[in-house]
């Protein structure tokens, strides 16, 4: 109740502002700093086109690519604050300046709105010999070096979710071998082939191959159990206090102007509450979590230090 008297504050006080800020008065730059074609892309592109019909001009997704994100977000915290370009920010804006990537930070933009949470899970091939995480990590643990991990590059979100996992569940974080591949796809097909037993990446990556009977999820990292695959059981419940994902949402420079921040976010967050939104995110196998702009803001904040340490303990920062 309380989150909806909020928005509905917001949304009066937006509706308001229309009347007197002359916003947008011409195309609107989205910045995505990711390929297109790729989920954080297929998002961007949702979220612009609705804006577009919502605000009366063309928000356009540019796509800026390369260092491991670091390219995109420095372009949206470096744009000019007048919201003509506006960033979809994601998890690496958290743990990218730790790894050298960039000099810039959460703290360099103001937050608009969060509409995305993609917990990771812990999948292996169907005929694999663990049916729980705890059979799992036991092996490994009786079974130093045997193992054979992947999700994603080193230090990604994948591997930092496995570390954060390893850690709580007592566990040593280099007891297992980490094979880096550029994505969750290609580690998908690397497990499909007998290459490497285990994989962390997100439930919705590898939704086609869990469906199929080809794969299946010991554990899901989240709060709690996703809808969409009700019989995975998380982390918590047995017992490992420990959740990661990866996420996504609107930010702008700082210094955006107060009213035009305020425009945006009660229109993202409209996109975010509506049944069409929950269907193209069901559709694309994403996951739901919306946080108001502070929120997102002492999210991301959280993130920071989090990753931390946990690229600490992997030892790719001292």
């Amino acid at each position: 109740m309380k989150k909806i008297l909020v928005f509905l504050v917001i949304a009066l006080i937006a509706s308001s502002l229309l009347f007197s800020v002359d916003y947008p008065r011409k195309a609107v730059s989205v910045i995505c700093p990711w390929g297109a074609g790729g989920g954080t892309d297929r998002v961007a592109r949702y979220i612009a086109d609705e804006l577009s019909k919502a605000l009366g001009q063309p928000f356009t997704v540019v796509n800026k690519t390369g260092g491991g994100g670091a390219v995109g977000h420095s372009a949206g915290v470096y744009a000019a604050p007048d919201g003509y370009t506006i960033t979809l920010v994601t998890l690496e804006i958290a743990n990218m300046h730790w790894l050298g990537l960039t000099t810039i930070t959460y703290d360099d933009f103001d937050y608009i709105a969060q509409f995305n949470e993609d917990a990771a899970g812990v999948i292996v091939k169907a005929d694999a010999p663990w049916n729980t995480i705890h059979e799992l990590l036991a092996d490994i643990k009786a079974n130093p070096n045997k193992f054979f991990f992947s999700g994603s590059s080193a230090a990604s979100i994948w591997d930092l979710a496995r570390i954060g996992m390893f850690n709580e569940a007592g566990v040593p974080v280099d007891s297992v071998t980490w094979i880096p591949t550029t994505g969750a796809a290609p580690s998908i097909i690397e497990l499909l082939g007998g290459h490497v037993d285990v994989i962390t990446c997100s439930i919705a990556e590898a939704a086609s191959q869990l469906d199929s009977g080809q794969l299946k999820a010991l554990a899901v990292m989240s709060d709690e159990r996703l809808q969409r695959f009700p019989n995975v059981p998380t982390l918590k419940e047995q017992g490992i206090n420990w959740s990661a994902g990866t996420w996504r949402g609107i930010a702008v420079p700082k210094n955006t102007p107060v009213e035009v921040k305020a425009i945006l976010e009660t229109e993202v967050l409209k996109i975010a509450n509506s049944d069409a939104f929950k269907e193209f995110m069901d559709i694309n196998g994403f996951g739901i979590k919306i946080r108001n702009g502070a929120e997102f803001y002492e999210f991301a904040k959280q993130q920071d230090s989090a990753w931390k340490s946990v690229l600490e303990l992997g030892g790719f920062i001292q």
